[in-house]
């Protein structure tokens, strides 16, 4: 395959504090790629460089294959409250389609209109402005896919969206031919789009082929080998030392390359390495809580003409674990500002418990002045430090975070307060994919009352016991199950209701002809159905072997290549064998 883009000895630095250093790293075509790091290691900064947004600090090179079309998402979205939809993609897009033949820029304005039909955005006249976060990042989105770029970086694209949203985005990139470098957390959407992972670790590049799971195993596999070279350098150091203070008479003449090369095994040595991950031991334990949490009775919030909550019934319960779901602008948030008392409801009952003590973990994150800084925030260095704020971070300006660091900053000052009711509105946004495995194992361990508004798949299924489904026009059910279980059921009945609006056929006269009887297979598409059911178990051993290969971390570079081919061909194969199969079996 084609290389795309080729990455030589770029840096990028932040004063004292070095993100990458000399890096290096090779796209093809055709590949699509999951950039994983902690928050405030360079993931951000390393897209906008190689989007042109901003440069190396080494100078280096980006070579992209010639006259291939690039697009990139950022993860704010600049616009003007004042434009329609359309009006804010085409003046948005103008510097790229205006570059373009008349043919593109109609193909271009088609399927624009066609993607905020999927996307669900309605009338492309509406007015920005009136727009709501989750349908601006749909907006963006729109006018990306619409430049139909052959390169496509994407920074956290999954950020504000509904589930719905994520599906039609996951399906639409999983059937592209894109190439696609993007920072996601969404673990699902990771896996059902991406084909490799590449980490961004102490200032290095590391390429894995294959899923998030194949990811992590082959991670664990590469810092194990790294440790154990460790300890052979630091077996020989012992030997080293040992000739060295034995034979000082030694240290002249022809020796003498010894003692430098002991001091090269020396630093070597020292070299163990560790991942630093964020660790909520003893951060925020649960306030004791009483029997009652949260009593809602037939609760209502109307605002212009329009119910976000009708007739709400509800006890909240010690200990349990909500997920509160549904489409943008359905009512969730506003319905968590009701139990907090943010808002008042139009009728019925609130009530809540003497010993309820609520921590709200916002979606639009901290509030903070310009120059105040992380010690300021949180005064206490030990839990600044579990939440990997170390010594010479505390008097950085909070300005100065990434958005993941401020998000982890906001959340330690949630946790601080030892809510027993915690309810948390987009946790997700922005959290790297290891603070949220650990997010989620400190949530599964909380002893108090969780609630929880998401629409990442991974997360809710790990945390929440049962979900809230706001399904529109303030109706609100309760669905036991996950949130994977509840979108299957959705799709089923969905399906269901498409089959029961399809016009029924008049039914035909009855006729006294005998009835048909049943065609069986002729002799060779006999032959044909054994046939396939000798090729198809070995096409699927050789794709096994393969994928068992190419993650084995041992074949060369080219072999890879070689292999990933070979396994595109060899799913295409199967698939046309299989359906070949289902059509005789059928017979």
């Amino acid at each position: 395959m084609a290389s795309f883009l080729q990455i030589e000895n770029i840096s990028k630095s932040y004063g004292q504090k070095v993100l990458f250093e000399n890096i290096a790293f090779n796209i093809n075509e055709g590949d699509k790629i999951a950039l994983i790091a902690p928050n405030g290691t360079g993931k951000t900064s390393l897209l906008r460089i190689l989007a042109g947004e901003d440069k190396s600090d080494s100078g280096g090179k980006i070579l992209f294959l010639k006259d291939i079309r690039i697009a990139f998402l950022e993860q704010d979205y600049d616009y003007d409250e004042a434009l329609t939809i359309e009006q804010q993609i085409v003046s948005h897009s103008h510097a790229q389609t205006e570059r373009m033949s008349p043919e593109y820029r109609e193909d271009f304005m088609q399927r624009m209109r066609e993607l905020a039909t999927g996307f669900r955005l309605g009338s492309t006249d509406r007015l920005m402005g009136e727009l709501s976060g989750g349908e601006v990042k749909r907006v963006a989105l729109t006018e990306l896919l619409a430049l139909d770029a052959e390169f496509l970086i994407m920074d956290e694209p999954t950020n504000h969206l509904d589930i719905e949203a994520i599906e039609f985005l996951e399906g639409y990139l999983g059937r592209s031919r894109c190439t696609l470098l993007m920072v996601t957390h969404d673990r699902y959407f990771l896996d059902r789009v991406c084909n490799t992972v590449m980490e961004l670790d102490h200032g290095a590049v590391y390429t894995y082929r294959g899923n998030y799971q194949n990811y992590l195993e082959k991670r664990d596999e590469r810092i194990a080998n790294y440790n154990a070279e460790t300890d052979k350098v630091r077996n020989l150091l012992r030997r080293e030392l040992e000739w060295i203070h034995a034979t000082p008479c030694a240290r002249s003449g022809k020796a003498k390359y010894r003692i430098n090369a002991f001091h090269e095994l020396a630093d070597r040595a020292a070299q163990v390495y560790t991942t630093k991950q964020i660790t909520l031991d003893g951060v925020g334990a649960a306030s004791r809580l009483g029997s009652k949490i949260i009593d809602c009775g037939k609760v209502s919030f109307e605002r212009d003409g329009k119910f976000l909550l009708r007739d709400f019934d509800y006890k909240f319960q010690r200990y349990e674990r909500v997920g509160i779901v549904g489409r943008n602008g359905v009512g969730k948030t506003t319905f968590i500002e009701l139990l907090t008392g943010g808002l008042e409801p139009t009728s019925g009952i609130i009530e809540r418990g003497e010993s309820l003590k609520i921590g709200y973990y916002r979606q639009s994150g901290i509030s903070f002045t310009k120059d105040e800084t992380v010690l300021a925030t949180v005064n206490d260095t030990r839990l600044l430090g579990r939440f990997l704020f170390p010594h010479d971070m505390l008097n950085t300006r909070i300005s100065k975070l990434s958005g993941g660091e401020k998000r982890r900053l906001y959340l330690l000052t949630i946790l601080m307060q030892e809510p027993n009711l915690l309810i948390l509105d987009e946790p997700t946004n922005d959290l790297d994919i290891v603070t949220l495995n650990i997010l989620e194992e400190y949530l599964l361990e909380f002893k108090g009352t969780l609630l929880i508004v998401s629409h990442d798949r991974h997360f809710m299924d790990r945390v929440a016991d049962h979900l809230l489904v706001f399904c529109g026009e303030g109706k609100v059910k309760d669905f036991t199950g996950t949130f994977s279980e509840y979108r299957s059921y959705i799709k089923d009945y969905e399906a269901g209701q498409k089959a029961v609006q399809k016009p029924a056929a008049k039914p035909a006269a009855p006729k006294p002809a005998a009835q048909p009887k049943p065609r069986k297979l002729s002799f060779k598409e006999q032959r044909e159905l054994e046939a396939l059911e000798a090729e198809l178990p070995v096409l699927e051993q050789e794709k096994s072997e393969l994928e068992q290969a190419m993650s084995s971390g041992t074949l060369a570079y080219a072999e890879l290549q070689k292999s990933s081919e070979r396994i595109q061909e060899l799913i295409a194969l199967i698939d046309e064998k299989e359906m070949r199969w289902l059509e005789l079996s059928s017979i």
